[in-house]
């Protein structure tokens, strides 16, 4: 009987067809990878050690993400800190994002962000989750938009936060309130 030699099976490789994404698929690309891995991580953790230890890693990765956002927001943009900062780049960031919303200014250094459409809250709901937004949302934007105000504060003009209305929470729209 002879021996049968250990050969590679042929592969035809054609040569593949590249394409590249425009700036727009790409921020599209992204985009989805963001919140595909921001969901995907909470609902390993929360398989492991329950809804409540995954919130509160959450809590801690929106209280230092927002930090690395604005920072590279204020570089992109090229303004500094203080309320026309804030302004410029939580604008930026949610056009980016996708949120519905506006922004007004207010007498006294106020600044107020209203949210009409948040994706966040949307990705809640296609997900079956949206029982959940109320809790995740008081714990998150409250998180989140402390550490927007704290990073564009000056030493000697703090910037405060407070969170006065939340679609996750009932109401029509997201109202955010920035003092500094």
């Amino acid at each position: 009987m002879g021996r049968r030699e250990n050969r590679r099976p042929e592969v035809e490789v054609r040569e593949a067809r590249t394409r590249v994404l425009d700036d727009g698929e790409k921020a599209d690309y992204f985009q989805r990878c963001y919140t595909s891995a921001d969901g995907l991580w909470f609902m390993m953790v929360e398989e492991m050690w329950g809804f409540e230890e995954a919130l509160e890693i959450d809590r801690q990765v929106w209280s230092v993400l927002p930090k690395i956002q604005a920072r590279t927001l204020r570089e992109m943009l090229g303004v500094g800190k203080g309320i026309g900062g804030l302004a410029e780049c939580i604008a930026a960031k949610h056009s980016a994002e996708g949120f519905g919303f506006e922004m007004e200014a207010e007498e006294g250094g106020r600044l107020r962000l209203t949210i009409s459409r948040c994706p966040w809250q949307d990705l809640m709901a296609r997900s079956g989750r949206a029982h959940l937004s109320d809790r995740v949302g008081s714990i998150i934007c409250n998180a989140e938009y402390s550490a927007w105000a704290a990073e564009f504060s000056e030493e000697d003009r703090k910037i405060s936060f407070l969170l006065k209305s939340r679609i996750c929470g009932g109401d029509d729209v997201c109202t955010f309130s920035f003092e500094g």
